[in-house]
Formats: C-alpha cells, sequence, structure tokens
C-alpha cells in the first residue's frame, strides 16, 4: 500500500493572510470607533449647550407682570442656533415650547481605517432638552 503526502504548502500563509485581515478589521474597529463615540460625546455636549442657551430666552416682561416662567421661541431659536453656528452640524432641529427647548443635530465621521473595507463613514445624532427654571 502506498501512502500520498498531502500538499500542505501555502496552509500557513493563507492563516496569517485572514488573521491579519481579521485583526485590521479589529483595529479598524478600535479606532474608527473611538474616533465616533468621541465625536458623538462631543456632539452631545454641544446640542446641550444649545439647549440651555435657549432655556436661558426667558420672557422677562410676562414673568415681571404675571409671575409666569415662560420662553420666549423667537430669542430662544436664535440663542440656540448661535451655540450650533460654524460647527458643521447638519440636520440641526429646534423646538420650543413655553418651558423647555429641545436640539437636535446630526453629523457624519469620517473613517481612518474600515474605509479599507467599505464603510467610509459614521453617522451620529444627539438630542438634548433644558427646561427654563427660576433658581432660589
Amino acid at each position: 500500500m502506498t501512502r500520498t503526502r498531502r500538499d500542505e504548502r501555502g496552509a500557513a500563509s493563507a492563516f496569517v493572510l485572514g488573521m491579519a485581515i481579521t485583526l485590521l478589521v479589529v483595529a479598524g474597529l478600535v479606532v474608527d470607533g473611538g474616533g465616533a463615540l468621541n465625536a458623538r460625546m462631543t456632539l452631545a455636549d454641544d446640542v446641550e449647550a444649545a439647549a440651555v442657551a435657549g432655556a436661558q430666552a426667558t420672557d422677562e416682561l410676562r414673568l415681571r407682570a404675571d409671575d409666569v416662567l415662560v420662553i420666549d421661541p423667537a430669542e430662544a431659536r436664535e440663542r440656540a442656533a448661535a451655540v450650533l453656528a460654524g460647527r458643521g452640524y447638519e440636520g440641526i432641529r429646534i423646538v420650543v415650547t413655553d418651558e423647555s427647548v429641545t436640539v437636535t443635530a446630526r453629523d457624519r465621521v469620517p473613517t481612518l481605517m474600515l474605509n479599507l473595507i467599505g464603510i467610509n463613514e459614521f453617522d451620529i445624532e444627539a438630542t438634548a432638552t433644558s427646561e427654563a427654571e427660576i433658581l432660589q
């Protein structure tokens, strides 16, 4: 009985290539995912600051006359928009009620490493609401 030897040349090369691709994808997730999380936190901080600035736009005349605290919608939108001006965010939405200001914004974060596998950017969004109140 004759035994034939299996040709295993190149098996290690295929394994090493597979592991290198896997490690590259994991490194891309760490680098680009971390960048996206950082950008998301920055966006959340910015919309929160815009909502607080908007909620500070109270109608002082009505407060003095009727002792009722309401937000001036035009001034609130202007203040919130001023905080976000020049930041390059997309889809900025400012909703003002008598008691609160809600700000939503979106952004896109380009990838550095994941674009090698076709993921070119991450879409991020943040929303914050702030209510007007009298501090005593």
